[in-house]
C-alpha cells in the first residue's frame, strides 16, 4: 500500500511539475540564464496575493467554501515566487564566482605553457 501511494505521489509531481505554469517559470529560473530573472520573477507573487486576497473577500460574502482551495494555491504559489528570488540571487552569485576562478585558472594555466614555451625554445645568438 505504501508503495503504491509513493508511486502515485512521484507521478503526480512529475506531472505537476511538467505541466503547470509556475513550476515551468521557476524551472526557467534555475537555469544559468535564468537565475538573473529570480529577482524580478519575485513581482509575480503580487497577482497571486491579490487573487487570495479577491476569494476571501468572495467567501467571506456568502461564495462557496471549495474557493478555500483556490485562495491555499495561490497562496502557496506567491510563496514559491517570493522564496525564489533571494534563492536565485545565491545561485547566481555562487556560479558567477565558480566562473570567475575558472576563467582566472585557465589564465594561470595559459600563462605557465607561454612560459614553458618560451623557456624551451632557444635563444638566438645565446651558445647552449
Amino acid at each position: 500500500m505504501i508503495r503504491l501511494l509513493w508511486a502515485a505521489s512521484v507521478r503526480t509531481r512529475c506531472y505537476l511539475r511538467r505541466y503547470m505554469p509556475t513550476n515551468i517559470a521557476l524551472d526557467a529560473i534555475r537555469t544559468r540564464r535564468g537565475l538573473k530573472w529570480g529577482v524580478p520573477a519575485m513581482l509575480l507573487a503580487a497577482p497571486y496575493v491579490l487573487a487570495a486576497s479577491i476569494c476571501t473577500n468572495l467567501i467571506a460574502g456568502g461564495a462557496p467554501g471549495c474557493l478555500n482551495l483556490l485562495v491555499l494555491l495561490f497562496i502557496w504559489n506567491a510563496i514559491k515566487f517570493i522564496i525564489m528570488g533571494p534563492i536565485s540571487l545565491v545561485l547566481l552569485i555562487r556560479a558567477r564566482l565558480q566562473e570567475t576562478v575558472a576563467q582566472r585558472r585557465a589564465c594561470a594555466d595559459q600563462a605557465n605553457r607561454d612560459e614553458l614555451t618560451v623557456a624551451d625554445e632557444p635563444m638566438i645568438g645565446v651558445p647552449r
